[in-house]
């Protein structure tokens, strides 16, 4: 059985592994609620115990809607994690936020179809979670500090536009968003974010700005050529913030969404079914 690891990375688009890992090995999980993006690595980063999972598999073989989040972050659960730090490669929504910078959003806003499943309830046992705050404010402190230390152009605030994917967004849509004074653009967290409450793990996102999407007119609308010419750079920055991150991570003691399912659940204990409550174990406590 592994050893619990507090703090767990999501690796985005161009992140598959991290370089500063050491003593790393896999852990292949099955989960209730079936099998996660890839084997997790677990290790030691900074001196503490982390566990990491690239959200597209390594080789980037999944689309957004693809991933499987319950499963995902049922993993993450069962591998002890009380911490969540998500990185994503992101498009920037307004003029302040450049390729390379680095933006640590606190909203979101949904533009998906339901095309995937995000909450670990139902089949008889109903909860709702507050999200009005979808992002731990105590983590997302953390990673402002590092990412500063780090010496990256970083951004505090913002929401983040989950759109449906896996096409970029059309210019009307950008435009549309850009006017409504949202941030970023991406394909992936929310989900993350919800599931992550729900299992009351603190969650925060590192957004990481490949380009400007398509609105900019004096740059080209966003390809995936121009993604990954700026997937390297980033990902080395991304690492160099965990380093600084990590340690800062490892000394927080609670956060609000460690409470998270407190006054979240309406089912009467009596009539969950035996089967959901079985499959709901972890998440229930």
């Amino acid at each position: 059985m592994p050893h619990s690891a507090p703090i767990g990375i999501i690796g985005g688009s161009g992140l598959y592994q991290l370089a500063a890992f050491t003593g790393q090995k896999e852990i292949r999980l099955e989960t209730p609620f079936g099998a996660p993006s890839d084997a997790y690595l677990q290790g030691q980063l900074a001196g503490h115990e982390v566990v990491f999972l690239p959200r597209h598999a390594r080789g980037h073989k999944l689309l957004p809607s693809e991933i499987p989040h319950r499963a995902n972050i049922h993993g993450f659960k069962q591998l002890g994690v009380r911490w969540i730090i998500s990185i994503s490669a992101v498009g920037s929504l307004q003029h302040d936020y450049a390729p390379g910078d680095v933006v640590l959003p606190d909203q979101f806003f949904d533009r998906t179809k339901g095309r995937v499943a995000d909450t670990f309830f139902g089949d008889g046992i109903v909860a709702h979670v507050a999200f009005g705050d979808p992002i731990s404010s105590e983590l997302q402190d953390a990673l402002h500090v590092s990412a500063q230390a780090a010496g990256a152009k970083v951004h505090k605030g913002g929401t983040y536009v989950n759109i449906e994917g896996p096409q970029f967004s059309t210019r009307a849509e950008s435009e549309t968003y850009r006017a409504a004074g949202h941030a970023i653009v991406g394909m992936t967290n929310l989900v993350e974010a919800k599931l992550a409450r729900e299992a009351q793990i603190a969650y925060a996102t590192m957004a990481m700005v490949t380009d400007y999407d398509c609105w900019h007119p004096e740059h080209d609308s966003v390809t995936v050529e121009m993604v990954v010419a700026w997937l390297h750079k980033n990902t080395a920055l991304a690492q160099k913030i965990l380093l600084e991150a990590i340690p800062r991570v490892a000394r927080l003691t609670h956060a609000k969404a460690h409470e998270a399912l407190k006054y979240a659940i309406l089912t009467q204990k009596e009539h969950w079914p035996e089967a959901t409550a079985k499959k709901l174990a972890l998440i229930l406590g």
